[in-house]
């Protein structure tokens, strides 16, 4: 049995425009996904899943996880929660050359899931990581972070960057701009998240950029604007200026609006945060639902998205220099 752990992430600029190849600056933050996988005797796979804003649930299958597990909930439910899974575990089957190799697999996560936090980004990364080691096999980080990509574009069906999955195994800040993916560094940033209790679909929010940026121009123009912007935000954050980086962040809100990936609960929280004199805020992910990050080092930004409509819950965001780490073998 092998417990391995990874963080969420926000991002600080550069969400949707990345696909495209421009770069793209997230961050690791303290909320983890931890995924515990014991090797079995058969092929069959059972995913336990908690806290990945489900009720938590059971399922078993077969090695063929191309079906639908026999479960008494909705089909919606499974999907989220035990996709990601089905490409982490045939990630680490083929890293260990193990083909037939069935695992239990109990997920434990901190980060709601689809909320913009990198929920199945950790624990595919998690997930490959601890079942590899089950299985005798350590991946260094580069592997790690390129099968946990794979896994991400298989169950995204192609709708993904490598930023999200190199961010949280290597943890701290990275810079990714197509398959150039590196740490940067960064200061203590004081981070606040505001979460609206929805989810926005990735590869729908994704595709419905993509429909944009073909038919209209100006769409593609805004998302190289997102590129040139990310670049400042470099600069910015290089130089530990947290004011400079506030106000690119809402620069970055507003182009994501433009892109329709925004939501009324979204602005709410992001114009909350900004009425309490954040530095900057945003959305982070995907979008269409799910979670904001505002840049604030007083309490003010916390204490004013608890009281805003459509927020359920608002919290301080450490930065987490580490990214997965094994937590029990």
């Amino acid at each position: 049995m092998v417990t391995s752990s990874a963080p969420g992430k926000v991002y600080l600029f550069g969400e949707h425009a990345v696909v495209y190849g421009e770069p793209a600056v997230p961050c690791a933050i303290e909320r983890r996904a931890r995924v515990t996988v014991t090797e079995r005797a058969d092929d069959r796979i059972r995913v336990h899943a908690e806290d990945l804003s489900l009720d938590g649930f059971t399922v078993e299958y077969g090695s063929d996880a191309g079906g639908t597990p026999d479960v008494n909930v909705s089909e919606s439910v499974v999907e989220a929660g035990v996709r990601y899974v089905d490409a982490a575990v045939e990630q680490a089957r083929d890293a260990a050359d193990a083909p037939s190799a069935g695992f239990d697999v109990d997920v434990e996560s901190e980060i709601p899931l689809g909320a913009g936090l990198g929920s199945s980004a950790a624990v595919v990364s998690a997930a490959i990581d601890a079942a590899t080691r089950e299985l005798g096999v350590e991946l260094d980080e580069a592997e790690l972070a390129d099968r946990a990509y794979r896994a991400e574009f298989d169950a995204q069906d192609g709708e993904a960057s490598r930023a999200d999955t190199y961010c949280v195994t290597v943890g701290g800040a990275v810079r990714v701009e197509g398959d150039d993916c590196r740490s940067i560094e960064a200061p203590d940033l004081p981070l606040v998240v505001g979460f609206d209790g929805g989810s926005g679909d990735t590869g729908e929010l994704v595709a419905g950029v993509r429909r944009l940026r073909e038919e209209y121009d100006f769409a593609a123009d805004t998302v190289e604007t997102v590129g040139d912007l990310v670049r400042s935000g470099e600069d910015a954050l290089a130089a530990g200026d947290l004011e400079e980086l506030g106000r690119l962040m809402n620069f970055n809100h507003g182009l994501l609006a433009a892109l329709g990936v925004s939501s009324r609960s979204l602005d709410s929280m992001v114009w909350a945060a900004r009425d309490a004199d954040a530095l900057g805020a945003k959305l982070t992910g995907a979008g269409g639902g799910g979670c904001i990050v505002a840049l604030d080092p007083t309490d003010e930004t916390e204490t004013a998205l608890a009281f805003t409509p459509g927020c359920e819950d608002a919290f301080r965001a450490e930065l987490d220099r580490e990214g997965v780490r094994v937590e029990a073998a």
